[in-house]
């Protein structure tokens, strides 16, 4: 539970390192949880949970989502990131399985403290207070199936090496999003063709790529994010599409699940923008104490991520249950918002301490795949990874109950499949971060 000091994480830093891509990464994520904290409302009426969200009270909240909405930043920072881990001719899946260890690891501690609690929480809650629980307990997921397939497609992305190549791979996927946004607008019966869409989450990823190679300069990139954001003001104005960029209630065409054409324009205008700041970021980081707390809040990403929502929702329900509803409309909705937000925080912080080192900590069983040569086997391995995220994916529209609970499932045999073929030969030992060394007892 203790941190390095400054002096510390300095030492350890690597002086090229690009410390932008760190800070981008964690104020993604600090800005999903800020954001979730501060929207959320609920309610008890009936015996019903009833689970809000302030953007549906305020043409000024929705707006804001254009700002708030950063989640692209992670794909982005995630895809610069691994530009130089993978090597062309290396083992696809090999690679793929180490990425997905350390991501992976938080996420088995926390399906068990759902599994655990909601098995508590089941004889003791009306159905309809019980339901909205679980069905909210991993949504949160949708980014973790969404992130492990944009980083299958690392290999394919990167090829980008020139501005024509980055060009040509934004426009293809802006263009078959807007294929299939008009195709599930005019034709009935099929709105699931929309989960297609799923592709632009590669476009941050692109622009991630394209970052670290140095292939779009400051000014090209302010000029395209000025540029998309006003084709984005075009598509809202003309088109069918609402203002919000995060789900909510009565929406005519949701831009985040599945994501729509609004959204992948926002995930150009957010990236070229962040290309265009990356400088000042990294001068930024510079600075010990700022350095020091993106370094360590991003030893704990997965943590503060996870464990935020466990923290907001049983707060919620703890407070609805002492009539204390943070709902619009409610009496001393502000102070009421004030100290529940205070409270959260503390917990979140708390829990961050606590689970921190889980992330961190090699987990018995998961841990220590062995690196693959190419091969079918590497090909096998990448396949069951990309289907433990399209579960995750599924999972998320029902939450740990009906369906969702199947899907899950599939997700951890997925998952221990990829693990069982990523085995290491007799008389190998693997170290935690998947690199096989020969035991010294063993021939030679």
């Amino acid at each position: 539970m203790s941190f390095p000091t400054p002096a510390e994480v300095a030492s350890q830093t690597p002086p090229d390192r690009d410390r932008a891509i760190d800070v981008i990464r964690i104020c993604a994520l600090m800005g999903v949880v800020a954001g979730h904290t501060v929207m959320a409302t609920s309610m008890i009426r009936d015996e019903v949970f009833i689970w809000g969200n302030l953007l549906t009270t305020s043409v000024l909240f929705q707006a804001l989502t254009w700002v708030l909405q950063i989640m692209p930043l992670f794909f982005f920072a995630g895809a610069a990131a691994s530009v130089t881990s993978w090597q062309p001719g290396a083992s696809w899946g090999g690679w793929l399985m180490k990425r997905c260890t350390r991501l992976f690891r938080p996420v088995f501690y926390y399906l068990a403290f759902w599994a655990v609690t909601l098995a508590a929480l089941y004889p003791l809650l009306p159905i309809h207070i019980y339901e909205p629980i679980a069905g909210i307990s991993v949504q949160l997921l949708w980014f973790l199936g969404a992130y492990v397939l944009m980083l299958a497609a690392i290999p394919l992305l990167c090829r980008i090496n020139t501005p024509a190549h980055l060009a040509a791979g934004v426009v293809a996927v802006w263009l078959f999003v807007l294929a299939i946004d008009v195709v599930r607008l005019h034709v009935p019966g099929t709105a699931l063709l929309g989960y297609l869409n799923m592709t632009v989450w590669l476009i941050p990823g692109m622009f991630g790529v394209a970052y670290r190679r140095g292939v779009l300069d400051g000014r090209w990139a302010l000029r395209i994010g000025v540029g998309m954001f006003a084709v984005n003001l075009a598509l809202l104005a003309f088109g069918p599409y609402e203002l919000s960029l995060v789900g909510i209630e009565g929406q005519r065409l949701a831009n985040m699940t599945p994501p729509s054409l609004l959204l992948a324009g926002h995930a150009i205008m957010m990236c070229a923008f962040v290309i265009a700041a990356a400088p000042a970021i990294n001068r930024w980081a510079q600075r010990p104490r700022v350095w020091w707390l993106t370094a360590i809040g991003n030893s704990g990403a997965m943590t503060l991520y996870l464990w935020h929502m466990p923290a907001l929702l049983l707060t919620h329900l703890a407070f609805c249950y002492l009539g204390l509803y943070r709902y619009p409309g409610e009496p001393n909705f502000f102070w009421l918002s004030a100290f529940q937000l205070a409270l959260v925080l503390a917990v979140v912080m708390v829990l961050f301490l606590v689970l921190r080192p889980l992330e961190n900590a090699p987990l018995r069983g998961w841990d220590g795949a062995a690196p693959l040569a190419p091969g079918a086997r590497s090909v096998a391995v990448g396949v069951l990874l990309c289907l433990a995220g399209a579960a995750i994916l599924a999972a998320v529209k029902w939450g740990l109950k009906d369906d969702g609970i199947a899907c899950v499932a599939v997700m951890l045999v997925a998952l221990v499949g990829a693990r069982l073929l990523s085995y290491a030969p007799a008389g190998a030992v693997t170290s935690p971060d998947g690199d096989r060394r020969r035991n010294a007892a063993a021939p030679r």
